[in-house]
C-alpha cells in the first residue's frame, strides 16, 4: 500500500476529514497519519480511532503493517 492510497481510503471513509499521510520508514509499510475532522466532534480519542480503522477496514495487517495516528476535532485548515 502506498501513501495515496492509505489517505484515500481514509477520506473515503470519512469524507470530511482532512489527511497528510507519511511514509516513516521509506519502505511502503511504516506510516504516520494525522486526520483532522469535524466528525471527530465531541468523541474520545479512541472512537476517533476506531473511525480511521474502520475506514481502513481488511487492510490493517495486511496490506498495512504499522500506522501511527494522530486525530483531531477541527476542519483541517
Amino acid at each position: 500500500m502506498d501513501a495515496a492510497m492509505l489517505e484515500a481510503l481514509i477520506r473515503a471513509g470519512i469524507p470530511d476529514a482532512s489527511v497528510a499521510v507519511e511514509d516513516i520508514r521509506g519502505d511502503g509499510a511504516h506510516y504516520a497519519a494525522t486526520v483532522i475532522s469535524p466528525s471527530f466532534e465531541g468523541k474520545s480519542r479512541l472512537d476517533q480511532h476506531r473511525m480511521v480503522f474502520k475506514a481502513l477496514e481488511g487492510h490493517v495487517g495486511e496490506t498495512l503493517h504499522a500506522l501511527q495516528l494522530t486525530t483531531r476535532a477541527g476542519n483541517g485548515t
